[in-house]
């Protein structure tokens, strides 16, 4: 069972097919951003307009326009922390076609976009523009095929594979993810599963004998994180194994991933019902255990072949981020 198994229904993440296309599976290059003190081929690009709910307007002159590397320029700098090359960023974007300066995305008026500058898959001009600015920054990057889609471009958002696209964003926060929680131990009851965790592999979770399962979510913090609170509506990555109350078997580990993490939004039902209740409003660092029964699980259609509609289930989970 993989990691999305926790979806209750299909997903309904939508952070449109610009998100899709920006963990496509490219290699991370050097850096080749322009030397601002020096003429740009992006000065003729100009940007008017916009507030938080509408996007501004981006014009490209001339057009079209091309570069062999990936091009930076600060339209506002900001007075922020600096943004490192293993943390998230948040962002607010616009995306255009250089050869016509078509708008093929922005995510303006709707959730912001959370960019791991370590994750494998990111576009490597995405990585190259953001790396060392300052949060509150706004910057366009102009990025060849070969720090985006590649030769074969991307026949989702129209892009050729010879077209130059243009990232217009605004650079919102930065976070770097912890790497297990962190914070005060909390002894959990009696009643409750004892947890065992060691890093990169499944946590041991250990059902106490003779003990019936509780008939309503239990939710309870082995570890009180520090962090900012949780919200609705944000991204949180996590770690975290379920197993089964009957009989203590594990049946789905974020260490079975290939990052060795799990990343959803929260709060809006895109997980199941007991994970939205129970880790919103939770600070980041938390460590958290939750007893679920199956009508705030996967109910009584259950997720077989591992889960029946009739299984109570256990989960304990790390908040690393949230953004």
């Amino acid at each position: 069972m993989s990691v999305r198994s926790l979806s209750a229904r299909p997903s309904r993440r939508r952070l449109s097919v610009m998100a899709a296309a920006l963990t496509a599976l490219l290699a991370l290059t050097a850096c080749g951003n322009s030397d601002d003190a020096k003429a740009s081929p992006l000065d003729g690009i100009t940007v008017t307009g916009g507030n938080d709910t509408t996007a501004p307007t981006v014009a490209i002159t001339p057009k079209p326009l091309s570069v062999k590397e990936t091009t930076t320029k600060v339209v506002k700098a900001g007075d922020g922390p600096v943004v490192k090359d293993d943390e998230i960023v948040s962002v607010k974007y616009v995306l255009l076609n250089a050869k016509d300066s078509s708008v093929l995305d922005t995510n303006y008026g709707k959730q912001n976009l959370g960019l791991s500058l370590g994750a494998e898959g990111l576009l490597p001009g995405l990585k190259k523009g953001l790396a060392n600015q300052k949060v509150g920054s706004r910057v366009l990057v102009a990025v060849p095929p070969k720090d985006a889609f590649g030769a074969q471009g991307n026949t989702d958002i129209k892009v050729g594979g010879t077209d130059t696209v243009v990232f217009l964003m605004d650079v919102l926060s930065v976070t770097k993810p912890l790497a297990s929680a962190e914070g005060k131990e909390v002894k959990p009851s009696a009643d409750l599963p004892s947890v065992k965790v060691e890093s990169g592999k499944a946590a041991t979770i250990t059902i106490p004998k003779g003990k019936k399962p509780p008939t309503k979510t239990v939710g309870q913090n082995l570890i009180d994180g520090t962090g900012a609170k949780v919200a609705a509506g944000q991204t949180i990555r996590v770690t975290y194994t379920g197993a089964l109350w009957k009989d203590g078997k594990v049946f789905d580990s974020s260490a079975t991933s290939p990052q060795g993490y799990f990343e959803t939004v929260i709060g809006k039902q895109q997980v199941i019902k007991a994970w939205d209740a129970q880790l919103v409003g939770k600070a980041v660092g938390s460590r958290v255990l939750m007893v679920v029964p199956p009508a705030d699980g996967y109910g009584a259609a259950g997720s077989p072949p591992k889960i029946s509609g009739t299984d109570t289930l256990v989960f304990v989970v790390d908040i690393l981020a949230a953004y």
